[in-house]
């Protein structure tokens, strides 16, 4: 018997479809809301196929999964989709490129992702921290919390790719990144009609402005790096510059640079904000845990805010986050493109179709979690075992996303200096889950907001 996901043990969901939808339905559908497109038989099955315009499989099977993102990731790059969506803005990056190219760039930017250049940035994250406990003590009362964790992971992930220089204009790039999403990364009807890349879609005809204007700033900022030299400590600007491939010897240019960077900012700022919004959703949703996690922090912390040193002390906040990242992904909905015939959990997938990873649907899926709809952060707590690709919210193999560790740092740093200090409560309000390139609250997340006393 299905659980009532209506009733108050349950945080908000998406509602996935219960019957098939045709073409029209599906486009529709895509641009509302991604995650719409889920079928609620996704939880239950390991894999679930149609043909859309095209012919997709979703896949939730763990071992299918380590086939495509680890064992077979050559046959599986990237879709068209995705590239359609990204590349104006990021261009051929990390994120984005296949093959020998991706490679390449990977090898050049892990020594900017080492523990030892993360675990340094952390002052960046700690005052970010403070600052945004500043604002909400100023703003007590019903605050929209995603704009404030918005605003604090975008000062930490603009302060660690370009300190302090006066020639980058923050508020600048950040506006852009946010027109982009709002109207250009939106799935279009030809996307789920698999037409072609060359065939324009309407809908990001007319975002060029704010991404010229975006990659403008970033290639300014990264000539006047070029000429001043590089900072006292290394910010990701000077890391990625002095990043060499240790086989070719090759750096990267002003394009490479600015377009990784760009990358990082995007992803680095809106997949931690996103994360921390719907953890202190999830906190306010249940006082208890809440309870719990204030314990925790302020045992460890006092009236300070939490630094790298605190890390291993705040390990029920990290199970929070984990906990928020299994029920609200932000990278909940990833597709690639069969690049050759293959076997995925006894079914078979033929060049050209898609495969899509509803990570949204494998983090609920019923043969994988107990009751997982329910928000328990006790499921990682130290000793508990699961498969791992049954938890992929920065997903796995060789492509597993470069940043987190840092990500991870940064969320429980904010995280606990924030339930130290403040309590949450939810308001009349509750928050629609509803994914365009992540998954956002749509309409805000509103929250009251009270200082401890």
């Amino acid at each position: 018997m299905s659980p009532d996901l209506s009733s108050p043990r349950y945080p908000v969901r998406v509602p996935l479809q219960r019957k098939p939808i045709g073409v029209i339905a599906s486009a529709l559908a895509a641009r509302r809301n991604v995650l719409e497109l889920i079928p609620e038989i996704a939880t239950r099955q390991p894999m679930v196929s149609g043909r859309t315009g095209a012919r997709w499989h979703m896949v939730m099977d763990p071992e299918a999964l380590r086939r495509v993102l680890k064992d077979r990731v050559e046959d599986y790059p990237k879709s068209l989709v995705t590239r359609l969506i990204l590349e104006p803005a990021i261009g051929n990056s990390l994120f984005v490129a296949e093959g020998a190219h991706w490679r390449w760039q990977r090898l050049a930017a892990a020594p900017a992702f080492s523990q030892r250049h993360v675990e340094a940035l952390a002052p960046v994250m700690t005052a970010a921290a403070e600052a945004c406990a500043r604002r909400l003590a100023a703003a007590s009362g019903r605050v929209e919390i995603f704009s404030e964790t918005a605003a604090a992971t975008f000062e930490v992930i603009s302060d660690v790719t370009f300190s302090g220089d006066e020639g980058f204009d923050r508020d600048a790039v950040h506006r852009a990144i946010d027109a982009y999403i709002a109207g250009a990364a939106r799935v279009s009807v030809f996307d789920v009609l698999g037409l072609p890349g060359w065939i324009p879609r309407p809908g990001r005809l007319f975002s060029g402005n704010d991404l010229r204007r975006m990659k403008r700033l970033a290639d300014q900022a990264i000539r006047l790096r070029a000429r001043s030299g590089p900072h006292p400590v290394p910010d990701l600007l000077d890391l990625l510059r002095a990043g060499v491939d240790p086989e070719t010897r090759r750096r990267m240019s002003t394009p490479e640079l600015r377009d990784n960077l760009l990358t990082f900012i995007v992803a680095g700022h809106e997949t931690t904000a996103l994360a921390l919004a719907w953890a202190l959703y999830l906190l306010a949703f249940d006082a208890d845990v809440q309870h719990r996690a204030a314990i925790e922090a302020v045992a460890v912390l006092g009236g300070r805010a939490a630094t790298a040193a605190d890390l291993p002390r705040l390990t029920y906040i990290r199970q929070v986050v984990e906990e928020a990242l299994r029920l609200y992904p932000p990278a909940a909905f990833l597709s690639r493109t069969a690049r050759t015939a293959d076997v995925l959990g006894g079914r078979e997938v033929r060049r050209g179709d898609t495969v899509m990873l509803p990570i949204y649907a494998l983090h609920r899926h019923r043969l994988l979690w107990d009751d997982p709809d329910r928000f328990d952060p006790e499921r990682f707590a130290p000793g508990v075992t699961r498969d791992r690709y049954a938890f992929l919210p920065f997903g796995a193999g060789p492509r597993i996303c470069i940043g987190a560790s840092f990500a991870m740092q940064e969320a429980v740093i904010i995280l606990a200096t924030l339930v130290a200090r403040f309590r949450f409560a939810l308001t009349e309000r509750q928050p629609q889950p509803r994914m365009i390139l992540t998954l956002r609250p749509h309409g805000g997340l509103w929250l009251q907001v009270a200082e401890r006393s």
